[in-house]
């Protein structure tokens, strides 16, 4: 519908919407090991955006719609952007299975330039997305603009352990030390209001093991970075910021 050139910016554009891609996407990111990842994104999610009774949010790079049908069963107004017409196709159909479809809106978009006034969003969020952006000062820009206040996103950390395999992956991604994320921020003119950070060790550690060999290694993890060390380490950071 709204997908313009500026998409070739994002990294892995052509093979993010392969259909076969959004097919297994969810299987191969969520189950088993990688309960534990979603898990702690949607709490972490949830906890910024929270309360969400009639808020009216907008989630950019929704993907299969994980984040955006959970939010709309605790009541949210919700909107999902997307690039892939495959996984927006998964996340309508979720969506009616969950008997949310009248509080969801799917729509196929550019980031860069979205197709909504100033202001008109509650809170805006995007996860998973700012790893692909060669140019994520245009895209946080574009977030602020439509959000009243809020924008909430996470980062992959340069000084954390998956520098030891992102070369390998099919996309890559763009790692960000705090003094970026900082000057990340000075340039969309967002105020940090919190942050945490989390999984020492990486996400793709947990998706090649069954849940019950990943357990113990999480609780581990968990353990570590309820410490400073830990922090330092981190692979993961959410950044909850305003206007």
């Amino acid at each position: 519908m709204f997908e313009c050139a500026v998409w070739a910016t994002v990294k892995g554009k052509e093979w993010y919407q392969a259909d076969d891609v959004a097919a297994e996407y969810d299987d191969k990111r969520f189950s088993e090991g990688g309960r534990f990842i979603d898990r702690r994104e949607k709490a972490a999610v949830v906890s910024a955006l929270g309360p969400l009774e009639d808020k009216r949010i907008l989630e950019v790079a929704c993907g299969t719609g994980r984040f955006t049908v959970m939010m709309a069963q605790q009541g949210a107004d919700i909107t999902g952007l997307d690039i892939s017409g495959a996984m927006l196709a998964q996340g309508r159909q979720k969506a009616k299975d969950a008997g949310v479809a009248e509080r969801v809106e799917f729509m196929r978009g550019d980031a860069a330039r979205l197709p909504f006034p100033d202001d008109h969003f509650d809170a805006v969020f995007a996860m998973r997305f700012f790893h692909l952006a060669d140019r994520p000062v245009t895209f946080l820009r574009e977030l602020r603009r439509v959000s009243k206040g809020q924008v909430f996103f996470d980062t992959f950390n340069l000084e954390s352990t998956r520098v030891l395999y992102n070369r390998f992956l099919p996309m890559g991604s763009r790692l960000y030390s705090r003094t970026d994320v900082e000057s990340l921020l000075a340039d969309a003119q967002l105020d940090l209001v919190d942050e945490s950070h989390d999984f020492v060790l990486p996400y793709g550690f947990y998706r090649s093991l069954p849940r019950s060999v990943a357990r113990p290694f999480r609780k581990l993890d968990l353990a570590v970075g309820n410490t400073p060390v830990g922090d330092k380490l981190a692979s993961v950071s959410y950044w909850n910021t305003t206007k």
